[in-house]
């Protein structure tokens, strides 16, 4: 009796000891295989959060876009230019201000600007390059230059504009479009960079457009300047052929030369 009492006491002081050495795991259904760890368990659900979370998230950019309508922009379309013509005198103007087309710019400014005699070679064949008439003449092989290219790229942005209007629209309603057809984030993307295209296209039209801008300024520039020069050459010579020439009035000693041409 007293080995068993013993062996009892030494049983109970081993329970007693793994009871308060143990871990939170447990044995579950009396299988000592299976443990459970309450430590583990929480740190598993707050991952699972996490990525319930997350997965939330990546299916929203990947499915939908709700927000759209802060994209929305409006093409304003030009209307067709045209010129009226009641004797021919803008011949081509109106096919050249709306389409693509040199050859209507050309004769359309010929035939709207006022011709050059035939005998001007011979009449400034003698003249040397400064003078008024030869600066006259200058500026306006330069406006006859310019001039008609600025007028085909009228015509080639208004023709470029009316071709461009159904892809213009087609990219605005895939941009609007709230339906998982052209939502994800690939698409999106891509819609975004056939818009980015789209404005480096007008960004290069505009361009062409300030380049003739630009053009018709230095043919406007020249006219004020040679007129300018003209009025200052004018004063010059009336003032040295006053001190040249006595312009005395009869029984008088002093020369006036302050009175205008």
């Amino acid at each position: 009796m007293q080995i068993q009492s013993n062996i009892r006491c030494r049983w109970f002081l081993g329970a007693s000891l793994f009871l308060f050495t143990a871990t939170p795991s447990f044995a579950l259904f009396g299988f000592g295989d299976i443990v459970f760890d309450p430590t583990s368990y929480g740190s598993l659900v707050s991952q699972l959060t996490t990525l319930k979370t997350q997965y939330t998230m990546l299916k929203n950019n990947i499915e939908h876009f709700s927000i759209k309508q802060q994209w929305e922009t409006t093409l304003h379309a030009m209307e067709n230019v045209n010129v009226k013509s009641m004797f021919g005198e803008t011949n081509g103007l109106t096919t050249a201000l709306n389409n693509n087309s040199p050859s209507a710019s050309s004769a359309g400014w010929s035939a709207a600007t006022v011709l050059v005699s035939s005998d001007l070679s011979s009449y400034l064949s003698n003249q040397t390059p400064g003078n008024p008439q030869m600066a006259e003449l200058a500026m306006i092989e330069m406006s006859d230059a310019v001039s008609p290219d600025c007028i085909t790229a009228v015509g080639q942005y208004r023709s470029s504009r009316t071709l461009n209007a159904t892809a213009a629209s087609d990219l605005t309603a895939n941009e609007l479009d709230s339906s998982d057809a052209t939502n994800s984030e690939v698409q999106q993307l891509n819609l975004l960079n056939a818009a980015e295209a789209q404005k480096m296209a007008e960004m290069q039209a505009q361009g062409t457009m300030q380049a003739c801008l630009a053009s018709q300024t230095a043919v406007a520039n020249m006219q004020q300047r040679n007129a300018a020069a003209t009025d200052l050459n004018t004063a010059v010579f009336v003032q040295s052929q006053h001190s040249t020439h006595n312009m005395n009035a009869t029984s008088e000693s002093n020369t006036w030369q302050a009175y205008l041409p």
